[in-house]
């Protein structure tokens, strides 16, 4: 079979400024040469932060930090690192967050625990503790409220082209702003977080209710995408409000007035998360995996996972082969409830099987061309319940690794 071109992506969006968001990037050396590989976004005070994070058990050391510094619920200063992700690196790691929490705080004027960090690159390679910390001063006089494409671009590592997203938002007669940024590639089987991912708006929303609605909104995206089954040990989604939009006060999750910020941040979750898939290494296919059916959401999702993650379902969709088999294996080893006898798939549309057996007619021309295309949808019922969810992956034909 002829090696395929990889998928197109997405171009990266004009986002406007948002108040009290500020961000620059600046080359550390770290891991790269001749490119920016340190990002800081300086937020105003009073921001709130919610975020999700790798449930890694080997999370590196800023997922740790970050994951001490949440339930404080304020941010003045997201500072990220490309190249070296500063897992597995023992009480080092540890102490260069610690230097770089004190040295930003010291540089933008706030505490230790409103300063969060995140890195992504190479595990278990140690370097200079004072490597970023010694940046910090230059790349602060950098920041500026436009810097969304700079700051992108310097979270990069194997990705192909930065990406970004935004929205916006009605909170009473109020149009709020949400921008977002984000990177990934490789190791993605998110479990609450995936890859490094910032977003930011002007609404004013209090941090637990950021966190709920965060939560929701990466469970149906972030949480729904899978390349090869591997989790990362830096997953890191942050959402960042800097309050500086004046509308209706809000202060839980589910006002309704909240209902079109709630929609907003859903479509920005799954627009990230939709280019991350797109730009995953080896992608020539951008598969979209239906699971119908299942006892529950959840059970419907981890039936998508494991399908999404199969590598002989891939290496199907890959050379555009018919996948049912391969899918029917996946479904039985996901440890779901399934029933065999009552099993149905649909290709691009089209019925290929029912009742636990491939139909012995059914448009077999159709399915190929469709299986050949650049988007793949398939529909999986595994006959138990109304759960369902909605999967997206991608084949493996251009090489990985």
């Amino acid at each position: 079979m002829a090696r395929r071109k990889r998928l197109k992506r997405a171009p990266f969006p004009k986002l406007e400024p948002i108040g009290g968001v500020a961000l620059g990037a600046i080359e550390c050396g770290v891991a790269y040469r001749g490119r920016d590989d340190l990002m800081l976004a300086v937020l105003d005070p009073g921001t709130a932060i919610a975020g999700v994070l790798t449930r890694s058990l080997s999370a590196s050391a800023p997922v740790n930090w970050s994951r001490a510094m949440l339930p404080g619920g304020r941010a003045r200063a997201i500072v990220v690192n490309a190249g070296n992700a500063n897992a597995f690196t023992g009480r080092d790691g540890d102490a260069i967050v610690q230097a770089t929490a004190a040295r930003t705080a010291q540089i933008v004027g706030c505490l230790k625990k409103e300063v969060f960090v995140a890195a992504t690159g190479v595990i278990g390679q140690i370097f200079p503790a004072k490597k970023i910390p010694g940046k910090l001063a230059a790349l602060h006089r950098r920041v500026r409220p436009d810097g969304w494409n700079a700051a992108a671009a310097a979270i990069m590592t194997t990705d192909t082209c930065p990406k970004g997203a935004t929205r916006t938002a009605r909170i009473g007669d109020t149009t709020v702003i949400i921008n977002a940024i984000g990177k990934g590639t490789q190791m993605i089987a998110p479990d609450l977080g995936t890859t490094l991912n910032f977003v930011f708006t002007d609404a004013k929303i209090p941090a637990l209710a950021l966190h709920k609605m965060l939560v929701h909104a990466a469970d149906r995206s972030f949480n729904c995408i899978t390349l090869e089954g591997d989790t990362s040990t830096s997953d890191t989604l942050f959402l960042c409000a800097t309050g500086k939009a004046r509308h209706r006060r809000v202060t839980a999750h589910n006002d309704p007035n909240l209902r079109d910020f709630r929609r907003a941040l859903a479509e920005i979750c799954l627009a990230l998360s939709h280019a991350i898939v797109r730009d995953s290494a080896g992608a020539a296919r951008f598969v979209t995996l239906n699971v119908t059916g299942a006892a529950s959401f959840k059970a419907a999702r981890k039936i998508g996972r494991v399908i999404g993650a199969s590598p002989l379902v891939k290496f199907a969709l890959s050379n555009a082969l018919d996948p049912c088999g391969r899918i029917i294996m996946a479904v039985g080893k996901a440890g779901e409830r399934a029933n065999r006898d009552r099993l149905g798939i649909d290709i691009g549309g089209v019925v290929v099987a029912r009742e636990g057996a491939v139909l012995r007619r059914h448009d077999a021309a159709t399915v190929m061309a469709h299986l050949n295309g650049d988007d793949v949808n398939i529909t999986i019922d595994v006959g138990i319940g109304r759960g369902r969810a909605t999967i997206w992956t991608s084949d493996r034909s251009v090489g990985y690794g």
